[in-house]
């Protein structure tokens, strides 16, 4: 039975690719995005409802005027050192936001909740692997806020019977195509792309980390599999809260990544050591054991994939 989905968020990085995911599963999707950060030519042919999730009564005449089953909530502002300076604006889109959306499916009768959720709920910890029950210690506030809206998620699921999940991602990256191609320039992936480019050294943040280059390790996930992940994770809610890790389960180093970009792009790459950023870790890897057992899904794109794909999609929109 085909179902209509709501993805808030939808014309962003993210959340474009989780739209592609539902409709290539036959699904019928709603965009809601006040298009404040997000870009219309990724919404495409889907239906667009121009809204913040912070006006309730819009959401809730959105939710009932197309008859939405399920929310997937993608809308939220994600930059950590923003957040670190502007803490009270970061709660009131990402917590009140959410409160605000959730008044809004109550109100219109909508059970059914994808929270997108982040790997910054767990800070800094100092673990091989980390697993969903790793103690969480957000490092900024973006992170807190994230954390905040999985127990208010939770909080609503025992009180209504909402049945929802949480998704924790690690490092995303990658393209599907040039078209929802990350645009931002607050993650490592397209920072260094653009100093590759131009012909800049790319900043190496920490090279003295006990890791094996000394470079710091992070687990990068493809967004096409982030996507799958959420279309997956739609199809068997279940009454509460799960919450699940979106990773691949292997980490790599800043210097590999960098050198899988100049691989990519066939330019020389001369990395510069800078000092390491306040709280950052060494290595930071998902367990990804749970989302497998449950629901059988596992990453199907490795680091070079990633890379490729982010720099084909570069050198298509850039030039």
């Amino acid at each position: 039975m085909v179902s209509t989905w709501l993805v808030t968020g939808g014309a962003g990085y993210i959340g474009s690719h989780a739209v592609r995911a539902l409709r290539s599963r036959g699904e019928r999707v709603v965009v809601l995005d006040d298009l404040s950060d997000g870009l219309v030519e990724r919404v495409g042919d889907t239906e667009l409802v121009r809204a913040s999730v912070l006006d309730e009564a819009a959401v809730t005449r959105a939710l009932r005027e197309h008859r939405v089953d399920g929310v997937m909530h993608l809308a939220a502002k994600k930059s950590a050192p923003e957040s670190v300076s502007r803490p009270l604006y970061y709660w009131h889109e990402n917590v009140e936001g959410l409160r605000s959306l959730l008044a809004a499916m109550d109100t219109a009768g909508v059970g059914r909740l994808v929270y997108t959720s982040s790997a910054a709920v767990y800070g800094a910890p100092v673990v091989e692997t980390v697993g969903e029950d790793t103690p969480c210690a957000p490092l900024n506030p973006y992170g807190s806020t994230k954390l905040a809206g999985e127990w208010l998620v939770a909080e609503q699921a025992r009180a209504t019977g909402l049945r929802a999940a949480a998704l924790r991602y690690f490092n995303v990256a990658g393209t599907a195509e040039p078209r929802l191609a990350d645009r931002g320039r607050a993650n490592l992936v397209p920072i260094a792309m653009d100093a590759v480019a131009a012909g800049r050294r790319p900043l190496v943040t920490g090279a003295d980390y006990d890791t094996p280059d000394g470079s710091g390790v992070r687990d990068y996930v493809h967004v096409e599999d982030v996507a799958d992940a959420h279309a997956a994770v739609a199809g068997s809610l279940e009454p509460g809260l799960a919450v699940y890790n979106v990773g691949v389960g292997r980490g790599h180093s800043v210097l590999e990544v960098l050198a899988e970009i100049g691989r990519a792009s066939g330019l020389p790459v001369d990395p510069e050591p800078v000092d390491r950023r306040p709280g950052d870790a060494a290595s930071v890897v998902a367990d990804v054991s749970r989302i497998h057992t449950a629901l059988g899904w596992s990453a199907r794109h490795d680091l070079r994939s990633i890379i490729a794909s982010a720099w084909d999609a570069r050198a298509a929109t850039v030039g």
